[in-house]
């Protein structure tokens, strides 16, 4: 072999030598992995889970507030049904056949002048057309009591009607109350229409008895006009006959 060749030899050898250190150079001395921390991992789980339950809360608190304010809107509903007009028409119907009393009316004034005409005492010098004439004015006022004692009757017994119609509207309207407001509203509805009939009922103990103390005292003062006039004629002696209209 001649010394050029084995020169050129060395040569590549050489050149081989210095490139394998060079890619050697630039590979890393190991491979790269990517590192799983479980610890770290699980502690994130946990976090997660506290931020959804505070956000889960968050809501649930929202959904309570939203539901407290529908509540108080509810509570704060006013009733749709009234029936204090009604009670108060059939109040005011009562009243006014209270009022149409006949002859001695509800009234202080006019039953003490009227006792005082009617049915108080009486001198010896009162003729008989005067006691005859007492008499008949007694009798028509006891009369005219009866007759207004019926007709308050007939008017309470016509709001009967009236009050169960009205009992039952605020029934139905107590029962489907939306909150606390209509409830007691319907309740305060019944109360009046309690009222109400203790108002009929009221008058109609009233009328009764005025009817029942004219009656009584057209009988107690009687007897006094009798006696009178018992005295007159045992005194004068005579008797005069008179026709007497007590019925028209």
């Amino acid at each position: 072999m001649t010394a050029p060749c084995k020169s050129a030899r060395l040569g590549l050898a050489g050149a081989a030598a210095a490139l394998a250190l060079a890619v050697g150079a630039t590979t890393p001395a190991r491979a790269q992995y990517v590192v799983f921390d479980a610890k770290a991992y699980a502690q994130d789980l946990v976090n997660a889970a506290h931020q959804l339950q505070q956000i889960q809360n968050q809501v649930t608190s929202l959904q309570n507030q939203a539901q407290m304010l529908i509540n108080q809107a509810h509570n704060l509903a006013t009733l749709p049904t009234s029936v204090l007009n009604l009670l108060q028409q059939d109040l005011n119907r009562t009243q006014q056949l209270l009022n149409e009393a006949q002859h001695i009316t509800y009234n202080t004034g006019q039953i003490n002048l009227a006792f005082q005409t009617q049915y108080g005492s009486t001198s010896l010098s009162s003729t008989n057309q005067q006691l005859i004439a007492r008499a008949q004015q007694r009798w028509q006022t006891s009369l005219g009591g009866f007759q207004d004692s019926l007709t308050v009757q007939a008017g309470v017994v016509g709001n009967l009607t009236n009050s169960q119609s009205q009992m039952s509207t605020l029934v139905a309207s107590s029962q489907g109350a939306a909150g606390a407001l209509q409830a007691t509203q319907s309740g305060n509805q019944l109360l009046a229409l309690l009222v109400k009939e203790l108002g009929d009922l009221i008058a109609l103990t009233a009328a009764q008895n005025r009817a029942q103390a004219l009656s009584a005292a057209d009988r107690l003062t009687a007897p006094a006009d009798a006696q009178i006039r018992t005295s007159q004629f045992l005194t004068q002696g005579t008797y005069t006959p008179s026709s007497v209209s007590m019925f028209h």
